[in-house]
């Protein structure tokens, strides 16, 4: 179920509102709880009834891995240290063995094949959706179970909390300590008015986003990549920089939802993002983007192998491991790892101190500093050029974008590209010119195409959609402005597709 979707918005989220508030207001505090699971695993569902038995399956075993370690942990015991790590250990192989089965089976496999000229079988496995974020979920869990930093739980609140589905598909990616305490908060089980309100104004900010921007964005994008042996310097760069803004409002608009109707729930999810192509160094954009999943990689990955306690070549170690790890998480294709190298190389290369901006609040004193306007294009430009990996599906379309960057001539690429924006509110305009004036309908689309790229930047420079939100008074303006947005996104629901970051 889409969040941009009729049933979603007019069946689902008010049932479960009412649902869940009512069985509160008259005490039945494990019973609202149970029914939104309840709700969430129908939500999650909706797209597959396959994907169900899958989570369900994960969710059983973690707990009951908890469980056991429970029934351990207020043992006497001289062997307290193997225990545990007898346990983190089991928590690790239990999560990471179903991640990587679904996810990277048929990836291993095919790559053994071509190195070995071998002919073992695809198994053509269906990837569930959501798989990385319930994962990393429960993997953050289990390892603090197995730590015995974190306690054991009800069963219903561990279901609660991994299936709760604002955040189920694409994240954010919660921690249990921060998601846990909300639930029992005597506070929260009520309606709230404001938290209620605010919700819904992020939750249409981020609606907006989806569907006027990157949905109409989407279809320039999908062509590009589909026609990249034929476009030019100026289609290729146009396309990848219509990409970056799609990619960015696309997930941040997801983001923007989820937190929204955290809200509305009166439960608060973490910021995902933070203005992160305001960013003046590839580092400092880090700290702004899919914030939750880099929090996972210091916290699980970074800090374990040893953080920056060790000398200066284990720590740059250990952040290009970082990055490394993220490109591989993000899916089952070289292009992923080639542009979590990339990331890697780069905030490896920002720590190294040689360049920095000025004015930044980065601890490290750097040798050569530039203004922060310069540090700015450059990062914004190296991330463009990253995300010619990370949306092309093979190495080989992505060589052939980076060749035709610096083609220097016309295929005439430019208004087919841009023929391809589908804005349902210029149809009749469109049709229009096609019938009057035909000699004029390739650079309509251009004048469009240039017009939507220049909107997009303007509003990434502007202020986010929390900032927005939180600093909104709760007025009349605010509201018709809020009713004006989701009555042209509803009607725009016809050319709604689903997000990018389902995939992963």
């Amino acid at each position: 179920m889409l969040f941009n979707s009729y049933i979603f918005i007019f069946i689902f989220l008010p049932l479960t509102l009412i649902g869940f508030f009512s069985l509160n207001h008259f005490k039945r505090y494990e019973m609202a709880k149970l029914f939104l699971a309840l709700m969430s695993l129908w939500f999650y569902a909706y797209f597959n009834t396959y994907y169900l038995s899958i989570i369900v399956g994960s969710i059983l075993a973690n707990y009951l891995l908890s469980y056991i370690i429970s029934k351990f942990e207020n043992r006497a015991s001289t062997n307290k240290t193997l225990r545990k790590t007898i346990f983190l250990l089991l928590g690790i192989a239990l999560n990471l063995s179903i991640f990587i089965y679904f996810k990277y089976l048929d990836f291993i496999i095919e790559n053994i094949n071509i190195l070995f000229s071998s002919h073992f079988r695809l198994h053509n496995i269906l990837l569930p959706l959501g798989i990385s974020f319930f994962t990393f979920q429960q993997l953050s869990f289990i390892i603090d179970r197995a730590k015995g930093t974190a306690k054991h739980y009800g069963f219903i609140n561990y279901v609660t909390f991994v299936t709760f589905f604002p955040q189920l598909i694409a994240g954010p990616i919660v921690l249990y300590d921060e998601m846990m305490p909300q639930f029992e908060d005597e506070g929260n089980k009520h309606f709230n008015i404001d938290n209620f309100s605010r919700g819904i104004i992020l939750f249409v900010f981020g609606l907006s986003k989806k569907v006027l921007l990157a949905d109409v964005l989407a279809g320039a994008v999908n062509y590009g990549f589909s026609q990249a042996l034929f476009l030019d310097t100026t289609s290729t760069l146009l396309m990848i920089l219509a990409y970056t803004f799609q990619i960015y409002f696309d997930f941040s608009g997801y983001s923007d939802m989820a937190i929204g109707l955290g809200r509305m729930f009166n439960i608060n999810l973490p910021v995902n993002f933070n203005s992160p192509y305001k960013a003046c160094s590839v580092k400092e954009l880090w700290q702004r983007w899919h914030m939750t999943l880099s929090r996972f990689f210091i916290k699980y990955v970074y800090i374990p192998l040893g953080g920056s306690r060790k000398k200066r070549a284990r720590t740059l170690f250990n952040i290009f491991m970082v990055f490394f790890l993220s490109g591989v998480w993000h899916g089952a294709n070289w292009t992923y790892i080639a542009w979590g190298t990339m990331q890697g190389l780069l905030v490896v290369w920002d720590n190294l101190g040689i360049v920095g901006v000025k004015g930044s609040n980065d601890k490290i004193k750097s040798k050569i500093e530039m203004p922060r306007w310069l540090g700015w294009i450059l990062t914004f430009g190296f991330f463009n050029i990253s995300l010619i990996f990370f949306g092309s599906d093979s190495i080989k379309t992505s060589l052939q974008l980076f060749k035709n960057i610096f083609r220097f001539h016309n295929t005439g690429y430019l208004p087919k590209l841009a023929a391809n924006i589908n804005i349902p509110e210029l149809y009749i305009v469109s049709k229009f010119i096609d019938m009057k004036m035909p000699q004029y309908n390739n650079t309509l689309y251009v004048i469009i195409f240039i017009l939507l790229l220049i909107i997009s930047a303007l509003i990434i420079r502007g202020k986010n959609s929390l900032e927005i939100s939180n600093s909104s008074k709760l007025s009349t303006k605010t509201a018709l402005l809020v009713s004006f947005l989701l009555v042209w996104c509803i009607i725009s629901f016809s050319q709604v597709s689903t997000f990018i970051y389902f995939n992963f």
